[in-house]
């Protein structure tokens, strides 16, 4: 709870000076061009800190508040983690870190000769976050803020992956679905290398 909650902390207080520091926002946000040709490795991480406004910080931060808790804790579970429980924050926060530029991968080959695409906020790591919750309890009611519609959280995965990857295929909008995608399944895949058992743990559960 302490580190996502330091992280939340943080992230809403980086975002919310560079909201008026538009030098500092540009110095953060990420670009392609600028990480592939002038070697500006910084951007691949820093750009998780600062947000588009108000709405996508506000929704990243309470999205990450809530799994990121209970995902926190898990990391530092024994029935989970058996073997790495111990090291159980480090891991959790190493997650969180390494997904964001694990998720900004796709974007990076796609646009490095683009120097007018950018990208800012932490939405790939969230997505990270949302999907080791998924995998952990898969059963668990999910769906969207002001919708009242709640899907198992499997199906609810499965949808999301499959709008995302639709999106990213169209290429129409704003809006990083490739750095959702790949940060999605990179929070399937990282518990399962660290305990593979998790695989017949979410098995069983769907199938009760």
């Amino acid at each position: 709870m302490f580190l996502t909650l330091f992280v939340v902390v943080i992230t809403s207080i980086v975002s919310f000076v560079a909201f008026n520091n538009l030098e500092m926002f540009n110095k953060l946000k990420f670009n392609a061009y600028l990480v592939w040709h002038k070697k500006e490795y910084a951007r691949l991480l820093s750009h998780a800190l600062v947000h588009s406004g108000w709405m996508h910080l506000i929704f990243n931060m309470y999205v990450l508040w809530m799994f990121g808790t209970m995902i926190e804790k898990a990391f530092q579970s024994p029935d989970f983690f058996p073997h790495t429980y111990q090291f159980g924050k480090f891991i959790y926060l190493f997650m969180y870190v390494i997904a964001i530029p694990i998720s900004s991968l796709p974007s990076l080959l796609k646009h490095k000769n683009n120097h007018y695409y950018n990208s800012v906020g932490a939405s790939g790591a969230v997505s990270a976050i949302v999907f080791t919750a998924i995998l952990l309890a898969p059963t668990m009611p999910l769906g969207i803020i002001f919708i009242p519609i709640r899907l198992p959280a499997y199906i609810f995965g499965l949808l999301y992956l499959g709008y995302t990857y639709y999106m990213s295929k169209r290429d129409k909008d704003n809006i990083a679905h490739d750095a959702h995608f790949v940060g999605s399944v990179f929070g399937l895949l990282f518990p399962i290398i660290l305990n593979p058992s998790l695989i017949h743990n979410f098995i069983f559960q769907v199938t009760q």
